[in-house]
């Protein structure tokens, strides 16, 4: 547990010369009217309630002047984004699709104030993603990340609502009717070439394509079992991820799992522990144990008293993730002569 105390929140305070309300915030003394009434309460309220929005510091008041540009309206979105683009303490990958998107905006339009990036401004930005050869479907994701960051604006009251409701009435890409490059259909791959990759992966690998060829879950999903997620009390048994899709939504998971996926999984679960069911490191020990078993010469006694590094470069994780399963699969098809 952290020692680490709470910061306090500066308290209401009585100022004894003028018998007013006050609050200290940032070094600077803000008066609140009269002790104890109800609308000093209330400004003191109200005062430290925006003090602590902002990450515990004053809002900049608003002039009458311009307004940010660009670039800063998109620094301080960039500070909101870093905090709440984040799963387990790790940035998520929709915060590099939205740096990806706001290049193209701060690149052109960086020291332009926001109030005066319109529609036509916007359709400027999805051009140049257009000659970058950028797809239809990434055009219109990268717009509306755009989009989302004038919203934010007008959430925090940088910049007015016209701004960004003028933006909504810029419309996405219809297929057939843009400059866009269009992509082919993700399709599932075909069966003949799951059953040629399967003797070219390891033992884990293997397992968790058969799962997927049974139950239809995701790559995250299946990476991420631990028998304590697995309910066996039943016939049918039931797999509930402890992450998933929409889970940020409220969103349950369950996958039902018959006899063939519990004939996939027993051994496994069988042996495990609270950790994760497929692990790099358990195949790489059966890997060299398998090596060990078809030498062809005998082994030396200085190889038998041979002992691994203590701390190697390239130490096989407990887990597998969804990037180092891709490679595996990917280097299986190579071997394999099969389309990845």
């Amino acid at each position: 547990m952290s020692s680490r105390k709470p910061r306090r929140v500066p308290s209401y305070r009585l100022h004894k010369g003028s018998r007013q309300a006050v609050v200290t915030l940032e070094g600077r003394d803000h008066y609140l009217g009269k002790f104890g009434s109800d609308d000093s309460q209330a400004e003191y309220e109200r005062l430290v309630g925006e003090w602590l929005i902002h990450g515990r510091q004053l809002p900049q008041e608003k002039s009458p002047g311009e307004g940010p540009t660009i670039n800063e309206l998109i620094l301080a979105y960039w500070e909101e984004a870093q905090r709440y683009y984040q799963r387990d303490g790790k940035p998520t990958s929709e915060l590099e699709s939205m740096r990806l998107a706001l290049r193209y905006v701060r690149r052109p339009y960086g020291r332009t104030f926001a109030k005066d990036f319109g529609p036509m401004a916007l359709k400027v930005c999805r051009e140049a993603m257009i000659e970058k050869g950028l797809s239809r479907s990434v055009c219109n994701g990268y717009t509306k990340r755009i989009k989302r960051l004038f919203r934010w604006g007008v959430e925090n009251e940088l910049i007015l609502a016209s701004v960004f409701q003028a933006l909504q009435a810029v419309r996405g890409l219809r297929k057939g009717r843009s400059p866009a490059r269009e992509t082919e259909p993700i399709r599932p791959a075909r069966e003949e070439h799951v059953e040629a990759v399967l003797p070219a992966v390891s033992v884990p690998v293997q397992a968790m394509i058969r799962l997927q060829l049974l139950t239809g879950m995701r790559p995250g999903e299946v990476v991420q079992m631990r028998a304590s997620d697995i309910d066996r009390s039943r016939q049918v048994w039931t797999y509930r991820p402890q992450r998933h899709k929409t889970d940020y939504r409220g969103h349950e998971r369950e996958v039902a799992l018959g006899p063939k996926a519990q004939a996939v999984l027993r051994p496994f679960v069988e042996r495990a522990n609270d950790g994760p069911l497929f692990s790099p490191r358990d195949a790489e020990g059966a890997r060299n144990a398998r090596r060990r078993l078809q030498r062809k010469s005998p082994m030396t006694p200085c190889q038998g008293r041979r002992r691994g590094k203590s701390k190697p470069q390239k130490a096989p994780k407990d887990r597998y993730t969804t990037a180092s399963y891709r490679r595996a699969i990917a280097r299986a098809c190579e071997r394999a002569s099969v389309p990845s």
